[in-house]
């Protein structure tokens, strides 16, 4: 566990998927949750100083690293954020974490936003990077938001088309998307990008696929069901100063609309904050949990 040092592996299976992750540390629990088109070892940079003082979580979302990857069905439930919440329910179950901090960056983020609402007694604190509610997201979309999050709305075309022009072009779709903040990939070792690549096979991108069809559908069903009522705990939102985030949604308005008690600032970086800015995370994180 070279990116990971003192941390263990497992797989662990949960009602719904084969759920793989990486722990390590002692102390109160955190769960860290991956964003796209990246696997839990976006986290190699945070989690192991994290783990000094906590026990860290870091797990690979259905569809996406190691975890299961399987066919979406017509109406996409298995890839919905409550199913994918489900599954880090479960896994946190069965590490023996009753209660635990909650952090997710991109769909990680979106997945703990779910996983917050149907799980809300389990959760200490909520985390959430460089994102605005899903919700927040599809109703307010004009034409300069649809050029920034382009991808959205290409993904949730219909299969297979799609997958196959994604892995026509597997790696230079997968770096241009990492690789498209301010220090381009200055912040992404070869070693993640040979990891990132690795897991992002034909199902890897048939599941991302999925992920954002649901995030279209069924997902949207289940956030208006449940808009009228915010979130209890702590949450502190972080986004990139020179992201479509940062420069086209007002991140503490947004979450303070789906939350009752939020905080949160800038970065100076790009989309992927827990790997171009790791030492900014981590000291926002720490200050964020111990007032919890």
């Amino acid at each position: 566990m070279k990116l990971f040092p003192g941390f263990s592996r497992r797989k662990i299976s949960t009602s719904g998927a084969r759920i793989n992750l990486v722990t390590g540390g002692k102390g109160p629990a955190v769960l860290l949750l991956h964003g796209y088109p990246e696997t839990h070892v976006m986290w190699h940079k945070v989690a192991p100083a994290l783990a000094r003082d906590y026990t860290v979580v870091c797990a690979d979302l259905r569809g996406y690293g190691d975890s299961s990857k399987p066919k979406g069905l017509p109406d996409h439930a298995n890839y919905a954020k409550r199913a994918m919440a489900q599954d880090m329910a479960e896994v946190m179950t069965r590490l023996g974490h009753r209660s635990f901090h909650l952090v997710g960056h991109d769909r990680g983020g979106r997945v703990a936003h779910r996983l917050a609402r149907d799980h809300g007694t389990r959760v200490c604190s909520l985390a959430v990077l460089d994102i605005s509610p899903t919700l927040r997201v599809f109703e307010n979309t004009d034409m300069a938001l649809a050029r920034a999050f382009f991808h959205w709305f290409f993904l949730i075309q219909s299969a297979p088309m799609p997958e196959r022009m994604i892995g026509s072009m597997r790696r230079d779709y997968l770096l241009g998307r990492i690789g498209r903040g301010p220090t381009g990939m200055k912040a992404f070792p070869q070693a993640v990008q040979r990891e990132y690549l690795r897991c992002f096979d034909a199902r890897g991108i048939h599941g991302s696929c999925e992920d954002y069809r649901a995030a279209a559908t069924i997902d949207l069903v289940h956030d208006r069901k449940s808009r009228q009522k915010k979130l209890a705990m702590p949450v502190l939102a972080l986004w990139a100063k020179h992201s479509p985030v940062g420069t086209m949604f007002d991140c503490l308005a947004d979450w303070r609309a789906v939350a009752k008690d939020v905080r949160g600032r800038a970065l100076d970086c790009g989309h992927f904050l827990p790997e171009e800015r790791p030492r900014d995370v981590l000291r926002e994180l720490r200050r964020f949990f111990a007032r919890v």
